[in-house]
């Protein structure tokens, strides 16, 4: 790697996001440069940036923003390994600072090395379970990419290229710059690294719903780097991502399977809304691809939402920047990951958490027919590329080397293969429908409290107060509601407003608050404590005008906290708020620590409860006293690992947590329980 500086006409301050692993080196990164540096530089790491403890990332934004009016430029000591994780950081780039990233693709063997073997860690990340977390890590990593809005990124492979970038940074005074672009990126089809590129090739993006064009254009078979780029929005139209059935080892007709994709696709396209059918293949040359492109724009089909794709149909999200949400598989009768082609990579790549769920659907499959996979939040599919749901879908065979061969009968065969494509189609239809029901706010899906249980809670409301209300676009008075929430989601603030028409539920209420039981509770006890306050949704709506309100609430929950605990004295209180509610109405959650409950069953409920996401509520109280509002986290910290609340260490699953939780030695944190987060009877052990 070499050096290449240049002098800006203007100071320019940089923002140089860290990517990589724990034990990468992204801390004594920082340190080596910021000894030498003629430029002030402020390292930001949310390990310690709360008073030497670990903090939360909207911490780090507000220390960045201040280091950047001081004239500092500012080193992100964070993971920051996926998309969400970067993003807020990336915003802060403008004319008079640039964005960089710096990659540090160290092996896993050696970040695992490092932080199993060091002692002392600020995160406390060290010893046996470091390996279980940095492997965790690496399964969801995503590359960052120029597109997400990065003027610089720089990729180092080994402890030479950090020693390269360390003295290429160190030497950059107050004035000078660095070239933009990507450097560095090894070329995967090549066994030694490459030095630095000054750009890379840019290739036209994947269609979007205004696109002309069928297919993405793909680099050359000669060019030296294939890197699709995208627009870094995320997803907002579900899409499905199939390959063509029964024309690989199948043998299908070309020319007779490409009318029946697109005749299918067609007659399809007007029941799925604004979702997306992409075809993929592996060859650039495919000429299955070719064909269903001419004849998609002989009849003219909106070429935004039916097209073709070049790619792995496993990372064409991480490798090609196309979103999709759903992948259909061409399997085998079997339902089983033996064999080649498509069948196998998708089950190698979802591991055996695609062999179970698919064993809790079907142990077969008939020839014409589909099964719809939901894929579990720890699948690495649904980590890494975003995939929620794969459909095994088996057609025709026409090869006489494999079973139930049709011997060349193509009025049979072509029937079964439209049968294949139209129950694959009404899959999909199916899981666009089940996500149209899930709350929404501001036209993005929330997380909810209960999760797979929202259908339960939707039908549960549907006879009764659902039923006064058309999907979240109106209130119970009939006034307009101004954020688009779905009818389910408008329950508690029915409640709130008419409580006594819920005396049924209802456990306390005054002019000001109401208190219910949680509907599906996450632990021994957990109620919720509702704002009347007719516009006060979440706590995005919170002012200064509402801080008699909150005290109140907290004044509420300090008193169930107390009727809990003289019932048992041993259980240890929460009070706090989610930052992004599911449901309409601020509320407050007052939870016991023990999250004994059959409804706590992923990884959203867990962290929703016990990460950055959950706003302790004296913390809101401070916040709103002094700056006039709350500080909110992003979603994306719920997909983050799960950790025990008490020791902090990694589980890969629910069951295995819980498991862990119930015998963990560990005392909560003390600073926890000194500032009144944790709330504990003073003669109970924890």
């Amino acid at each position: 790697m070499e050096m290449e500086t240049e002098v800006s006409a203007e100071k320019k301050e940089k923002v140089v996001l860290l990517v990589g692993p724990p034990g990468s080196g992204k801390s004594t990164f920082c340190e080596s440069v910021m000894k030498s540096s003629h430029r002030p530089w402020s390292r930001i790491c949310q390990d310690i940036i709360n008073n030497g403890k670990a903090g939360s990332k909207a911490q780090c934004l507000k220390m960045a923003i201040e280091s950047l009016k001081e004239g500092k430029s500012v080193f992100i000591d964070r993971c920051n390994l996926d998309r969400e994780q970067r993003s807020e950081f990336i915003k802060l780039g403008g004319p008079h600072v640039e964005v960089h990233a710096l990659v540090l693709e160290l092996s896993a063997q050696v970040c695992i090395s490092r932080s199993v073997k060091r002692s002392g860690h600020e995160g406390n990340l060290q010893g046996g379970r470091a390996a279980a977390v940095v492997n965790k890590m690496l399964r969801s990593k995503e590359l960052p990419k120029l597109n997400e809005g990065f003027s610089r990124i720089l990729f180092c492979y080994n402890d030479a290229d950090v020693e390269t970038a360390v003295k290429t940074y160190t030497m950059l005074g107050p004035m000078d710059t660095l070239p933009s672009g990507s450097f560095g990126l090894k070329n995967p089809d090549t066994k030694s690294q490459p030095g630095i590129m000054n750009f890379f090739k840019k290739v036209s993006a994947v269609p979007a719903a205004s696109s002309s064009s069928n297919e993405a254009t793909t680099p050359k078979a000669n060019d030296k780097i294939e890197i699709v780029r995208v627009s870094p929005a995320k997803l907002v139209v579900p899409t499905l991502a199939f390959p063509s059935i029964s024309t690989a080892d199948f043998q299908f007709d070309l020319d007779k399977a490409s009318d029946i994709i697109v005749e299918t696709a067609e007659a399809f396209l007007p029941k799925l809304g604004s979702a997306r059918l992409v075809l993929v293949d592996l060859s650039h040359g495919s000429k299955i691809l070719s064909l269903v492109k001419a004849k998609a724009s002989r009849k003219n089909i909106d070429s935004g939402r039916f097209f073709t794709f070049v790619g792995d149909i496993t990372k064409l999200h991480s490798q090609g920047g196309l979103h999709c949400n759903v992948i259909a598989n061409a399997a085998n009768w079997r339902l089983k990951s033996g064999g080649g082609g498509v069948n196998a990579a998708i089950f190698k790549a979802a591991g055996s958490d695609l062999e179970a769920a698919t064993r809790a659907r079907a142990n077969t499959l008939l020839p014409g027919k589909a099964v719809v996979v939901p894929l579990p939040s720890t699948c690495p599919l649904h980590n890494a590329e975003g995939i929620t749901h794969v459909i095994h879908v088996l057609g025709p065979n026409m090869n006489p080397n494999r079973p139930d061969c049709l011997n060349n009968d193509y009025t049979k065969g072509c029937k079964i293969l439209r049968e294949a494509y139209t129950s694959l189609f009404e899959g999909f239809l199916s899981t666009v429908q089940d996500q149209s029901k899930l709350p929404k706010r501001n036209n993005q899906a929330t997380v909810s409290d209960s999760g797979e249980e929202d259908s339960e809670r939707n039908k549960k409301y549907k006879g009764t107060i659902a039923s006064n209300i058309k999907s979240g676009s109106v209130d119970d008075s009939g006034k307009k509601t101004s954020k688009g929430w779905s009818s389910w989601a408008l329950a508690l603030h029915i409640i709130a407003m008419h409580p006594e028409k819920h005396l049924n539920i209802v456990l306390e209420s005054s002019d000001h608050i109401v208190v219910i039981n949680d509907q599906y509770p996450k632990a021994r006890k957990h109620v919720l404590v509702l704002a009347r306050e007719e516009s006060v949704d979440g706590l995005e709506d919170v002012g200064r005008e509402n801080i008699q309100l909150l005290e109140e609430m907290q004044n509420v929950g300090l008193k169930w906290v107390q009727r809990f605990q003289d019932e048992d004295p041993s259980l240890i209180f929460r009070l706090g708020y989610h930052s992004v509610p599911s449901m309409r109405q601020l509320h407050l959650h007052v939870i016991s620590q023990d999250f004994e409950s059959d409804h706590l069953k992923n990884k959203k409920h867990w962290n929703s409860f016990t990460t950055s996401f959950f706003r302790d509520s004296l913390d809101v109280l401070e916040e709103v006293k002094s700056q006039g509002k709350a500080n909110v986290e992003s979603e994306a910290v719920l997909r983050g690992e799960l950790r025990c609340n008490r020791c902090r260490s990694a589980h890969p699953t629910i069951p295995r947590l819980k498991s862990h939780i119930r015998t963990c030695p560990s005392p909560f944190p003390h600073h926890l329980l000194q500032t009144s987060r944790l709330l504990a009877r003073p003669d109970s052990s924890n």
